[in-house]
């Protein structure tokens, strides 16, 4: 059973840094999740695709957080970081984890949600004025 567990997250003021990380168990074989991503959902809002990385190392973004989210894998660790700068009141939201299942197919970063199928449980993410 894969399972995704999120931390890094907290309450800080604007312009402000967090990094959340996604560590990820469970994958029976060394090929590990094809991509993750980063997805957000803020109280009476649609969720969102925030960034996605694939195993080959291409990113994606979605356009709000574009030059300051930071998307990075570290293979060794099965862990995902978001680097978070320059946050904003509109970042706020809980931030979810989400990885494909193992393959050895190629596939490319994606922020849409159908894409994944493992999530993690969610960790808030507080940006105040």
């Amino acid at each position: 059973q894969v399972q995704l567990v999120e931390s890094g997250g907290g309450s800080v003021q604007s312009g402000g840094t967090l990094r959340l990380s996604c560590a990820a168990s469970g994958y029976t074989d060394s090929t590990y999740s094809p991509r993750t991503g980063w997805f957000r959902q803020a109280p009476g809002k649609e969720h969102e695709g925030v960034a996605s990385i694939a195993r080959s190392g291409q990113t994606t973004y979605t356009e709000s957080v574009k030059g300051r989210f930071t998307i990075s894998r570290d293979s060794a660790k099965n862990t995902v970081y978001l680097q978070m700068n320059m946050l904003k009141p509109e970042d706020t939201a809980m931030y979810f984890c989400a990885a494909s299942r193992s393959s050895y197919r190629y596939h490319a970063p994606s922020l849409v949600r159908g894409a994944y199928d493992y999530w993690g449980q969610g960790t808030q993410v507080t940006v105040s004025s």
